[in-house]
């Protein structure tokens, strides 16, 4: 809000438009930010922003689907595609799903605005089923390695907010996961910077779930780790002492953090959005 890229204004009255251009000339100094337009036109530019950044998303976490079909590295493809000016590194990080207030949101409010105006929006259709879907990949790994058997498993996960810096955990992938992991018969031990008392809101107090302290403490017993949100201190972990509290060296990484070649040297079995033991061998 203080350093916004653009000011967009929609009205029709010049009045309105000459007290807003007071109201917001405070963020308007460096350069003009401010663009105007039409009312209509601004409440659509609102939308298609954020539904432009979710279908990117979307798009890269369908060709990690592609990726683990057709036996690539999806990180090998980000860069590739990247470094087309056309394209940019922004928003192509493939993941376990997007969530939050504003994508899903808006994405589902003009879809369904399009619906009602007898128009079938393909895309965002897809941009959101993509995304439902993606948000059961770690559960479908975990399921997969353990032939379906989670029975009295004890789970570590890193991660409870939709995304770093934050305590929201509007549609985030940590709640369809756990969901999973509880209807499946396991047990999570958890831990999040931020999004402890708003997990402890949302669930209350269950056999199930224990919120740790520490993201080392939530790997006290636990069989194998699983890494939801990509928050800085996940980011360089001490990969001997997983290996040491783990009862089994395996991580499930739903954000890309690491390197599959250095897990593996650090004799850990990982799997990876696109990447290390989620791709099929050819």
């Amino acid at each position: 809000c203080m350093r916004p890229d653009r000011i967009i204004l929609g009205t029709n009255s010049d009045y309105a438009e000459k007290k807003l251009r007071d109201l917001y000339s405070p963020f308007n100094r460096n350069h003009d930010k401010i663009i105007v337009m039409d009312i209509r036109s601004a409440e659509l530019t609102k939308y298609a922003a954020n539904c432009m950044l979710a279908t990117k998303i979307s798009f890269m976490n369908e060709m990690s689907n592609l990726a683990e079909v057709f036996g690539a590295d999806i990180e090998n493809v980000r860069r590739g595609i990247g470094s087309d000016p056309r394209i940019g590194y922004q928003f192509i990080y493939p993941g376990c799903g997007y969530g939050g207030s504003c994508f899903p949101k808006d994405v589902q409010a003009l879809a369904r605005s399009a619906t009602a105006a007898g128009y079938t929006a393909r895309v965002l259709e897809a941009v959101e089923e993509v995304n439902y879907a993606q948000k059961e990949k770690l559960f479908e790994y975990i399921s997969r390695h353990f032939s379906g058997d989670l029975k009295g498993k004890t789970v570590a996960l890193w991660g409870l907010s939709f995304k770093p810096n934050t305590d929201d955990m509007r549609e985030a992938s940590s709640r369809v996961l756990m969901e999973s992991l509880w209807a499946a018969g396991a047990k999570v031990k958890a831990f999040d910077p931020e999004a402890m008392e708003e997990t402890q809101r949302i669930y209350g107090s269950r056999a199930d779930l224990e919120l740790m302290g520490t993201k080392e403490a939530a790997l006290e017993g636990a069989d194998f780790l699983v890494i939801c949100t990509e928050w800085q201190v996940f980011k360089a972990p001490d990969f001997e002492l997983l290996k040491e509290k783990l009862s089994m060296p395996l991580l499930f990484d739903g954000r890309n953090l690491f390197e599959p070649a250095r897990m593996m040297e650090y004799g850990l079995h990982y799997y990876a959005i696109g990447r290390g033991l989620s791709v099929k061998e050819h």
